[in-house]
């Protein structure tokens, strides 16, 4: 049996997709699919054809042929069970049999004939195997898109703060052009601020009664004029009129000493926005973030001393016509979960049908920037009661002492539920006159000495790599001289699965554009 070409053609003959799998010039196989219509007779039971060189077998699907052109000594049978394999096959790939649909899957139908056929001989495969060769996953291709991925990230946040500073700037600026008296009408912007917006995310997360980002922005403001650092459009106050605060030159010489032996000073400078936490822009109207923090301490000696978990989820909105909304969730059935919503939410709405929004459907949301970066607070749940079972990450240590040396192996241990990002994983050390020496490690190694703590890296933890292991070796010390061993990372799904599923207007019209984002930290993660 050798099969020359499979091929998915329309009824006139026109190639869709073909795969060639001997040696074949394109100008034949298109002349040899362009004769296989005029070669069909109608009302015909037959599924193949012959010429005098070639024999077609084929099957109709749909407004389209699935064929098969081979050599006419091929088993004519095992070309009827190749052909009824790739049309088993073809749906899979391409739901919508038409010549749209066929070209736009062309790719994922190469690839699953190449597993049936190779070199012009059917493998011995079946569909779901096929599926699943297709769709192997490669850890490096992971990787690589991670990496990719984050820098996108880390470029799209850099851009953001930079215009946030530039805003600010300006602000900053207009301020010290109307006089340095300007912030004693501060307390009335903020009360103002107060009256006007009943409904505001506090630092916590949650709604407020006041704004408190408005407050900030103000206080900072008076503050850093108070201490005699004006704006750079201001003019130098003239002399004689009180004593000016600054650092002596005893305190430069001592400052200059410590930088000479390796301390990072932090320079005591005029207050500038890119020196503050700049909250990230959205870019999307609507925001929404979905963050679960894990407090998680292990015993060394195996089991569980505590496990928390805590979610919230925020909303953030750019424009106040955005504001009129109500949010879809939807969750896992979880042992032990129960939800919170914020007072000025609905909550026989959100009991019945969970659907989070305001008991006064004819106010809005709070829009624009808030104190908290994430957003407004709408819900906060809580997990009780988990197990060690769901322990994202177990970290078992193993110090020996041998001679003049200690052997410390380490090896972590990584649950199915979730691909891990990012994980660091810091080792106290005994004070060392020298780097521990690495003998083995799955990932990378960073040591500092100032505070004598290994830290190992590895930046994504899949099904390619659930266990690894570090060796390394130090001098004698106490096996108790390794511990806490405190854990960080990240993933980008949740234990509740929360997830919004849609968001409704209330003023009629399209559902409002969205974005969510759904992260799994760890607040407090340690071995103990």
């Amino acid at each position: 049996m050798v099969v020359l070409a499979a091929s998915i053609i329309s009824k006139s003959g026109k190639a869709l997709v073909s795969r060639q799998f001997v040696e074949m010039s394109q100008i034949r196989i298109e002349g040899l699919l362009a004769a296989f219509p005029k070669l069909v007779g109608t009302g015909k039971q037959h599924t193949y054809v012959e010429t005098e060189n070639v024999r077609y077998v084929y099957q109709p699907i749909e407004a389209l042929y699935l064929l098969l052109v081979t050599n006419k000594q091929s088993n004519i049978l095992e070309d009827l069970e190749t052909l009824r394999l790739l049309s088993k096959l073809v749906p899979e790939y391409s739901p919508s049999l038409d010549e749209e649909g066929v070209c736009s899957a062309a790719f994922e139908l190469i690839f699953s004939f190449d597993e049936v056929i190779s070199l012009g001989h059917k493998e011995s495969v079946t569909v779901a195997q096929v599926k699943q060769y297709c769709e192997m996953e490669s850890h490096e291709e992971k990787l690589h898109k991670l990496v990719v991925q984050s820098k996108i990230n880390e470029t799209k946040d850099v851009m953001k703060r930079k215009a946030s500073e530039i805003d600010k700037s300006k602000i900053e600026k207009n301020r010290g052009d109307k006089g340095g008296l300007m912030s004693i009408s501060g307390p009335s912007n903020i009360s103002s601020g107060f009256s006007e917006m009943s409904l505001s995310s506090g630092g916590s997360g949650g709604f407020g009664s006041g704004s408190g980002f408005g407050l900030n922005t103000e206080v900072e403001t008076f503050s850093g004029k108070s201490k005699g650092r004006p704006p750079a459009s201001a003019s130098a106050p003239p002399k004689g009129l009180g004593m000016q605060l600054g650092k002596t030159q005893k305190t430069n010489q001592f400052l200059e000493s410590l930088k000479a032996e390796g301390e990072v000073i932090l320079e005591d400078v005029k207050p500038s926005v890119g020196q503050a936490k700049a909250p990230i822009i959205p870019t999307d109207p609507i925001t929404l973030t979905i963050e679960e923090k894990l407090s998680v301490m292990l015993k060394r000696d195996g089991g569980l001393s505590n496990f928390d978990v805590q979610g919230t989820l925020s909303l953030q909105i750019l424009n106040q016509e955005d504001g009129f909304i109500q949010v879809q969730i939807e969750n896992t059935e979880h042992p032990g979960l129960s939800f919170k919503t914020h007072p000025n939410i609905n909550k026989e709405l959100f009991n019945h049908e969970h659907i989070l929004g305001l008991k006064d459907p004819n106010r809005p949301f709070p829009s624009g920037q808030t104190s908290d970066p994430s957003g407004a607070g709408l819900m906060k749940w809580r997990i009780q009661g988990m197990n060690e079972d769901s322990v994202p990450l177990t970290i078992n240590c193993w110090p020996s002492v041998s001679g003049n040396e200690t052997y410390v192996n380490i090896e972590y241990e990584a649950s199915e539920m979730f691909d891990l990002q990012n994980v660091v994983i810091s080792v106290p050390l005994p004070a060392l006159r020298d780097p521990p020496s690495i003998r083995q490690i799955d990932g990378e190694w960073r040591y500092d000495p100032r505070s004598s703590m290994l830290e190992w890296s590895i930046l994504l933890i899949d099904n390619s790599n659930r266990n690894g292991s570090m060796e390394f070796v130090v001098p004698p010390a106490d096996s108790s001289a390794f511990f806490p061993i405190n854990i960080r990372f990240t993933a980008s799904s949740t234990f509740s699965n929360v997830k919004v599923t849609n968001v409704l207007p209330l003023k009629g019209g399209a559902p409002p554009k969205f974005a969510q984002r759904i992260q799994l930290v760890t607040e407090n993660y340690r071995v103990i």
